[in-house]
Order: C-alpha cells, then sequence, then structure tokens
C-alpha cells in the first residue's frame, strides 16, 4: 500500500491518500508515530494496527458524540462519520458498538419521529421524510401498522382546517381547494381530506 498524497483538513489532522483513493484521517502527531510520508509505502500490520487501535475506537466516540446532541437513524450516523474520514471498517465497527448499546435504532427512531410529526404532517409526508434519513419503507410501514389511528388523522386534518379557516362550515369552493392543495402537500390522503371535508359540511 502506497501513500499516494497527505492533505491538510486542519493544522492538525491530515487526509491521507493509499493508492490514489481516500482512506482516512489523522492528526499531525499519528504523521510522525507511523511514519506516514507521500510515496512511501505503509505495510500492512501498520495499516492494521492504525484502524484496529486508533480509528475505530476515535469512530466509536465520535458516534456516541453525535448520538449526545441528537438522536440519529443508522443511515445518518454512518454518512457522518464517513464525512469524518474514517475508513468503513472502522465506521461499520462504531455502529455495531453503538448498536449493541441500542444507542441507534430506526424502529424507535421511527416510533418517535412520527409521534412529534403526526399532528402537523399526513402519513406521506412523513414517510417521505423518514425514507430521506435513511429508513427502510418496511421499517416506517411496520411503525406505522403499530401506531397508526384513522381518528387521530382526521383530527389533525380538522384542527388544521381550524387554523387556516375562521368559518370551516362556510367555506366556498376556492377555499376548499385551496386547503385540499395545503393538506395535499402535507401528505394526507385524498379520501381522509374529502372525508373531513364532508363531515364539516354535515
Amino acid at each position: 500500500m502506497l501513500v499516494t498524497d497527505i492533505k491538510p483538513v486542519t493544522k492538525q489532522k491530515f487526509q491521507i491518500e493509499i493508492d490514489g483513493q481516500p482512506a482516512f484521517v489523522v492528526y499531525k502527531g499519528e504523521l510522525f508515530r507511523y511514519h506516514l510520508e507521500k510515496n512511501r509505502e505503509i505495510e500492512q500490520s501498520v495499516y492494521t494496527e492504525l484502524v484496529d487501535e486508533v480509528l475505530t475506537k476515535r469512530a466509536k466516540l465520535r458516534a456516541m458524540y453525535l448520538l449526545q446532541k441528537m438522536d440519529r437513524t443508522r443511515w445518518e450516523l454512518e454518512r457522518k462519520l464517513q464525512e469524518s474520514g474514517y475508513p468503513p471498517v472502522a465506521v461499520e465497527r462504531a455502529l455495531e458498538y453503538v448498536t449493541s448499546f441500542h444507542y441507534i435504532d430506526d424502529k424507535r427512531y421511527v416510533a418517535m419521529y412520527i409521534e412529534s410529526q403526526k399532528n402537523k404532517k399526513g402519513k406521506a409526508r412523513i414517510k417521505m421524510e423518514l425514507m430521506r434519513k435513511g429508513v427502510s419503507s418496511e421499517v416506517i410501514a411496520e411503525v406505522f401498522e403499530e401506531t397508526e389511528d384513522e381518528t387521530d388523522t382526521k383530527e389533525t386534518i380538522r384542527s388544521l382546517i381550524e387554523k387556516k379557516c375562521s368559518n370551516p362550515t362556510q367555506m366556498d369552493e376556492k377555499e376548499k381547494r385551496k386547503l385540499y392543495g395545503f393538506l395535499l402537500r402535507r401528505g394526507f390522503s385524498s379520501s381522509d381530506i374529502l372525508s373531513v371535508f364532508r363531515e364539516i359540511s354535515e
């Protein structure tokens, strides 16, 4: 393995490139300790020690720090660790470590996210946002099935209509169309919206 480049990330951190590919980030002192120099071979034993003894431990600590600041999905945490320059094996070990203590749990994250958003957004919008966070559609569907309540959904729609319209029972067609579009963009289904409209008019 050949060190093909060493790029400064900060005054104290350096990106090491091996065989033309970004490999990991180390501190200035580690450049000297492990004899990391451009156009110099890095022995397998040195690489293994760096990954096992230094970078994996550092990745675990970084993962813990990131989770202390806010809850994250597995995908979000993985992306953050990758952005910090940890090699894939160190990232995977860090993810396994925090998962073993249930510090990350996508199912729990989805349940909490739904609970915090259900009074503002519909199922489709919440699902889209969770998928952007890297949660699988299967996990999202499973949690929705466990927590979904049609009454809650309609109550949320009714509440949003009342906030947007001072007198819902007197809405004209223009107001209904505007509200309908607003609620669709919030992720509520057409059938639920129309059902609430019918209940209000009756």
